[in-house]
């Protein structure tokens, strides 16, 4: 192996970890994370309006048969005046009961209309509710859109810096030695990306610890080109300049 052969695969290192690099940014683009948070907002925001829907219809549901049951007392009462002062009934005592009974049909009819006009009050909010959050929801679905547009452009840019990555990886890939280029894979899997890393000074730039003064005097006795590697990481080391 020549020293051409570990500049070369510091060159390919050098693209891999920009790759690398760019896959962790388009797996994290923070229009990715706004995503998330909007769509955990509108699933809240349809929660909250589905409870406010389904109290709406308890609500509507009373209503509608406190307004059946008036109707059905204004009918009886409309029926008892007919006949109390229609002239079919003329016993005092039968239209004294009529009488009563009217009364009490009023009396009933006053009560349910109390009871509509409470039930409308409790509505009231319940309606207001349902408004806001259909509201909120489109207001919600509109930022969405918006921030989905974004992170596809943001994904089309860095997939566009990537492509032109990988026809750089092409070339320096080339210009690796096949052995050489195997064990560099092998590394690469085994230590997090990172298979190749310069010997600055004392110390491993790819586990950033130092070597012993043994080592390093082993390593500066070598031939140029020789392979070696960290004996705390197990990276190929490449001498700096």
């Amino acid at each position: 192996m020549s020293t051409e052969d570990l500049s070369a695969l510091l060159e390919l290192q050098a693209v891999d970890t920009s790759i690398d690099q760019h896959r962790h940014r388009r797996a994290n683009l923070p229009e990715s994370a706004q995503l998330k948070e909007l769509d955990g907002r509108l699933e809240e925001a349809h929660v909250a309006l589905g409870a406010a829907g389904a109290a709406l219809q308890e609500v509507e549901s009373r209503q509608q048969s406190l307004e059946e049951e008036l109707a059905s007392a204004e009918k009886r009462s409309a029926e008892v005046n007919r006949r109390l002062y229609g002239g079919e009934v003329s016993a005092s005592r039968e239209l004294q009961a009529m009488s009563d009974d009217l009364e009490g049909l009023k009396a009933r009819a006053s009560h349910l209309e109390d009871r509509i006009l409470e039930v409308l009050e409790e509505r009231e909010p319940l309606d207001a509710r349902i408004e806001q959050g259909e509201a909120e929801i489109s207001r919600l679905v509109s930022e969405r859109d918006g921030v989905e547009a974004a992170l596809q452009g943001a994904e089309a840019v860095v997939d566009s810096e990537m492509a032109d990555l990988e026809l750089e990886r092409q070339t320096a890939a080339a210009a690796v030695p096949e052995s050489l280029m195997s064990e560099y894979e092998r590394l690469r899997s085994r230590l997090g990306g990172v298979a190749v890393a310069r010997l600055v000074g004392n110390h491993c730039d790819g586990c950033h610890l130092t070597l012993p003064a043994t080592e390093l005097d082993r390593i500066r006795h070598l031939p140029p080109g020789e392979m070696v590697t960290c004996d705390q990481c197990g990276r190929i080391l490449v001498p700096g300049n």
